[in-house]
């Protein structure tokens, strides 16, 4: 089963995780179960808008061929979550799946409680049926804190434990990251605040642009660090940002995260509420793309945001993240590349693009008579500018050019994926921008090198069969 179906517009993403129609947001519970990669999500089934959140549920063999299932979560009228089945992830809780989530209530006013769902058939690796327990093991956020927000359960093990994150946000404008011991999966401790905005790390990085931190997640490195990463929310979605630090034991039975570094996770407009996975050999990310064309073209398409694809993630030795596109991807390349040089050759829908600048080089991806969209590369300076060049965004921001700094060098590589309206740009294996880009009929998608670089690029297509 193909994952979208046909496509219902020219500019839908073919390969990314998204439903064949509705509204899709957060990524929920990445999972690894009996040989086959599992990704849950927000979705509204029922229309492209934010409302009626359900979650959706696909599987893949090899995380590029993705199969839809049944819905996984639905509010349950009278329940904790008649209101919603809002974020959280999924663990293994000796031996059967369970989803740890949010529910939301008629009323919950930004306080959700934590519910779990359990796997009915463990034995089935494409986990179709699942069963909501009937009473939250959260009902709220812990007294004498002040919490306003309060929501997005994420779950690790570290010192021989399992424990829990949850998202929040004080009525001072505070946002924070609240930790619990969840060690038996139905009685769970509040252990203290593993992290604020007061932090000094974090306050010199972010400032006051949150009032609560979403979404928070937590991975470990080939090191000795963690990276914990939040999305940060000012009364609707902002950024999303990480640090790294260390992870250790208190005095009091929780943990201390010692932050090192912050910054931005992603340097696009368009990403937000990414979920981890955390395998023993490697870390992989998934992140929401809303849209950012006008609403009335959202409602006549019928269907709203799509998934990243999964990314690589690890820390170097400076602190700074090394992402790289999950090499699974290039499955998706066609048996030839159509561009193997600089110069101008017809793009594809969907791609899969590499350049190493070895000095300044304008990478042109799509044109009209007044607007493109650029690739600038200057190795000397350590710059790639993504420059929408008046191409029209919904939004304040606007298209505005989007900068990425990193050390300068004699050589600059880049890669980016285009998938319809999606594009993700990873710059030198250290930061990404996520941006959607919508093709207009006066659009000539032609692929234009100038200067002195080496080019490839593939075609997207369904991978072939063994």
């Amino acid at each position: 089963m193909s994952l979208a179906g046909p496509a219902p517009d020219p500019i839908a993403p073919r390969f990314r995780v998204r439903p064949p129609a509705g509204w899709i947001n957060d990524p929920n519970g990445p999972f690894h179960w009996r040989g086959r990669h599992h990704l849950f999500y927000q979705h509204n089934p029922v229309a492209p808008v934010h409302a009626n959140v359900h979650w959706g549920h696909v599987s893949s063999p090899d995380l590029v061929s993705w199969e839809h299932h049944p819905i996984a979560l639905t509010p349950t009228p009278g329940g904790p979550d008649e209101a919603g089945c809002w974020s959280g992830c999924v663990v293994d809780d000796d031996g059967v799946p369970t989803a740890v989530y949010t529910g939301v209530d008629h009323t919950h006013t930004g306080l959700g409680s934590i519910c779990l769902a359990r796997a009915a058939d463990p034995a089935d690796d494409r986990l179709l049926e699942w069963r909501p327990l009937p009473e939250p093991v959260v009902t709220a956020p812990p007294a004498g804190l002040d919490v306003v927000m309060f929501r997005d359960p994420f779950l690790f093990r570290h010192s021989g434990r399992r424990w829990a994150l949850v998202g929040a946000g004080h009525a001072d404008g505070t946002p924070s990251v609240l930790l619990y011991d969840c060690e038996e999966l139905t009685a769970w401790r509040f252990a203290g605040v593993l992290l604020d905005g007061h932090d000094p790390v974090a306050a010199g990085a972010f400032g006051d642009k949150a009032v609560g931190w979403e979404c928070p997640q937590l991975l470990g490195t080939s090191g000795d660090e963690h990276v914990l990463v939040v999305s940060l929310w000012d009364g609707a979605p902002c950024s999303t940002a990480y640090l790294t630090g260390r992870l250790e034991k208190d005095g009091n039975g929780g943990l201390t995260f010692t932050a090192r570094t912050a910054d931005r996770l992603d340097h696009g407009r368009d990403f937000y509420a990414p979920a981890v996975r955390q395998d023993d050999d490697r870390a992989l990310m998934w992140g929401w793309s809303w849209e950012a064309r006008e609403t009335s073209e959202v409602l006549a398409a019928g269907w709203a945001g799509t998934l990243t694809a999964p990314r690589v993630v690890d820390v170097r030795p400076d602190g700074s993240l090394r992402v790289t596109p999950a090499p699974e991807l290039e499955l998706l390349r066609a048996p030839a590349p159509f561009a193997t040089a600089p110069g101008r050759v017809p793009l594809p829908v969907s791609y899969d693009l590499t350049v190493t600048a070895h000095g300044r080089t304008a990478v042109t991806l799509l044109r009209a008579a007044d607007r493109a969209l650029t690739v600038r590369l200057d190795p000397a300076a350590g710059t790639v500018v993504l420059d929408r060049g008046g191409r029209p965004r919904r939004g304040a921001e606007g298209p505005a050019p989007v900068t990425v700094r990193v050390p300068p060098g004699p050589a600059l590589g880049v890669r980016v994926l285009v998938d319809g309206s999606l594009l993700e740009l990873f710059v030198g294996e250290r930061a990404t921008v996520t941006e959607r880009v919508y093709r207009r009929p006066d659009d000539v998608a032609e692929l234009e090198v100038v200067g002195d670089a080496e080019v490839s690029a593939w075609e997207q297509v369904p991978p072939r069969r063994g």
